[in-house]
């Protein structure tokens, strides 16, 4: 079997986005036989179905690489009790013209991180039920909702020893779950 691809979205778009920092991090856990590509969502534009008969080449490069991709792995903040919403437009993005979604069947897992107590824990809810009406299966073998405090990123910018072996254990089941689902 050829390695599995597998697309990371970023759900926030800020600079010094703790999630982008997450999401470096655990693209460096073990995954033997993965292979993890960051596919961009800030140049989307806003979905709207007067452009499908007529996208432009950022939304065909876009839908093409999620297309490409084997398996998905989304990590992203929560706003307002949700998911963000440059997150939800490239859902919709990728999910169009009727027909053509990009996102369909593949394995998906989830999580993020945030300063607040319950971490990102309504917006995997929210997130989940987006996802499961474009067709994605989503690992529900554990669900993790990470606060960051002082002390989660080390100087460096690394995630800390402890969230790093908490993590490889999420990554094993999410890397079975994706075989199982891809075989």
């Amino acid at each position: 079997m050829s390695d599995i691809s597998v697309a990371v979205i970023v759900g926030s778009l800020r600079k010094e986005s703790i999630n982008r920092k997450l999401a470096n991090g655990v693209v460096k856990l073990k995954a033997p036989g993965f292979v993890f590509n960051f596919i961009e969502i800030g140049g989307l534009p806003l979905y709207n179905q007067d452009f499908e008969s007529d996208p432009s080449p950022v939304v065909d490069d876009f839908r093409a690489k999620v297309a490409a991709a084997d398996a998905l792995l989304f990590i992203s903040p929560e706003y307002n009790r949700s998911l963000p919403g440059v997150l939800k437009n490239a859902i919709d993005v990728g999910s169009r013209p009727y027909g053509h979604n990009a996102w369909g069947q593949k394995p998906a897992g989830l999580f993020g991180a945030s300063p607040g107590g319950i971490g990102t824990a309504v917006m995997q809810a929210h997130l989940r039920d987006v996802l499961a009406a474009v067709g994605v299966n989503v690992y529900s073998g554990a669900e993790v909702y990470l606060t960051v405090k002082d002390g989660f990123f080390t100087e460096s910018g690394d995630i800390n020893e402890g969230t790093q072996k908490f993590l490889q254990g999420w990554m094993d089941g999410y890397v079975d779950f994706v075989k199982k689902m891809l075989a």
